[in-house]
């Protein structure tokens, strides 16, 4: 099956790049409601999924058990800007847990704001593992490791037992067998299972609504969410369309991953939300995201114009002239 096109970016009046791909939406008691190209090959979700992989952490008690608090719950969800307060709060979680940076197996990268990396070079200060988008995630997962009482090292790997109870959870969560998918590599060095769109979104359906979980899944869900609503600034950061799209519409849970992959949940509605740009573009994919989003029945008018607006976005030039627009089509 070919993926439709649907998003477009134009130029001096016409199309200048198409970007295909596809789309699921499932709604209350799991069926699918809206749907575009092939939905049922497995793809890698990457950091899409974020808060299913620090779910089961939550899930077993490490937010009590460590005192964590809402901004560091929704850092795990995170593919963050490694500003100054995402390094904060990710050395606040591992201090809680009296885990130390060196624990870390996400590698070491320096934050994506150029004013930040130029300000810690100017000061002499080096890039660490906690500046990694991903500190917040690992943070969770080290914790998750000493509340289970195991040996924290490796626990990127696929056989420890902090990314057996992930890959369990996920499976569940999406319906999904991922003991027979194939499983790659994330760029943190944690495994990524490829899934279907259509048992993503089921996924995310799921972990909005409640529906079919146990009363301490739910909650768990629940507290995520609300944490990330809370803290949307923490998902993401500066001029981040994740954080921007949550800031003005709260009611939305949404989360992107590498290679033109976005999830969302709106828990409101009970609808769950994947999909994936063909060629992996970020860009094509947050107006993809936008434009199937604001179709659906579930929001107010200002909610609905926003989304609406973030799914045809003007682009300029360096000197602020207006060049065309990146916009989803056919959805």
């Amino acid at each position: 099956m070919t993926d439709p096109v649907l998003v477009e970016v134009t130029r001096g009046g016409i199309v200048e790049s198409r970007h295909a791909g596809a789309y699921a939406v499932v709604g209350p008691g799991g069926g699918l409601i809206a749907s575009a190209g092939d939905i049922d090959w497995p793809v890698f979700p990457r950091s899409a999924i974020k808060a299913l992989q620090c779910l089961p952490a939550v899930e077993a008690g490490v937010v009590d058990a460590y005192g964590m608090v809402d901004e560091e719950i929704a850092l795990a969800c995170a593919s963050h800007n490694g500003e100054p307060d995402h390094v904060r709060v990710a050395r606040s979680g591992l201090a809680k847990a009296g885990i130390s940076e060196q624990a870390y197996e996400c590698g070491s990268h320096w934050p994506f704001p150029g004013a930040v990396s130029r300000a810690m070079a100017a000061a002499g200060e080096q890039a660490g593992q906690v500046h990694n988008n991903c500190s917040g995630k690992h943070s969770f997962m080290l914790a998750f490791a000493a509340k289970l009482g195991v040996d924290p090292k490796g626990y990127v790997k696929r056989d420890h037992p902090v990314q057996r109870a992930i890959e369990k959870l996920i499976g569940d969560m999406c319906d999904y067998d991922l003991t027979h998918t194939p499983c790659g590599i994330d760029g943190c060095s944690v495994p990524t299972w490829a899934i279907p769109l259509r048992n993503i979104a089921l996924g995310f359906q799921r972990f909005g609504s409640g529906e079919g979980l146990s009363d301490n899944r739910t909650e768990a869900c629940r507290q995520i969410i609300a944490a990330v609503r809370a803290h949307p600034f923490m998902v993401a950061g500066t001029k981040r369309f994740c954080t921007d799209l949550m800031t003005a519409v709260p009611r939305a849970f949404v989360k992107t991953g590498a290679e033109g992959v976005f999830c969302a949940t709106i828990a409101h509605a009970g609808i769950g939300i994947a999909l994936k740009c063909d060629d992996g573009a970020g860009r094509a994919a947050e107006a993809l995201l936008a434009g199937v989003m604001s179709r659906l029945e579930c929001w107010t008018d200002a909610e609905r114009a926003t989304l609406e607006a973030m799914s045809d976005v003007t682009v300029k030039n360096w000197n602020g002239i207006e060049t065309g627009h990146v916009s989803a089509v056919g959805v």
